[in-house]
C-alpha cells in the first residue's frame, strides 16, 4: 500500500541545541534504515519549511502508524497522510 505523508516539524524554540541534535541524529538513522528496507521510498524536502513529503510502501495502515509513531521527531510533528492508488493513465 502506498501512502503520501506530509510531515511538519515544530521543535520548541527553547529546546537545547544538543538535545535537538541528538533527536535529529536518531531520526536520520531511523529514516535511512526504513529507506534501505524499501518501506520509505521517497523523501523530499519542502523548500523554505521544516517539512517534507514522503512516500511509504507498507503492508497495512497499522504498519504505517507504527513506523510514523516510531519517528524520534514524532512528538514534535504534525502529519497529513493520504492513501494512494495506481492511476489508470500511469505507464508504470
Amino acid at each position: 500500500m502506498l501512502y503520501l505523508v506530509r510531515m511538519d516539524v515544530h521543535l520548541p524554540h527553547d529546546m537545547p541545541a544538543p538535545q535537538a541534535d541528538e533527536i535529529k541524529a536518531r531520526e536520520k538513522a531511523y529514516s535511512q534504515e526504513l529507506q534501505r528496507q524499501g518501506k520509505w521510498q521517497q523523501l523530499h524536502r519542502v523548500v523554505g519549511e521544516y517539512a517534507n513529503y514522503s512516500v511509504f510502501d507498507v503492508d497495512s495502515h497499522d504498519e504505517l502508524h507504527t513506523i510514523l509513531s516510531g519517528l524520534p521527531l514524532f512528538p514534535y510533528m504534525t502529519m497529513k497522510v493520504e492513501a494512494l492508488a495506481r492511476h489508470p493513465s500511469s505507464i508504470r
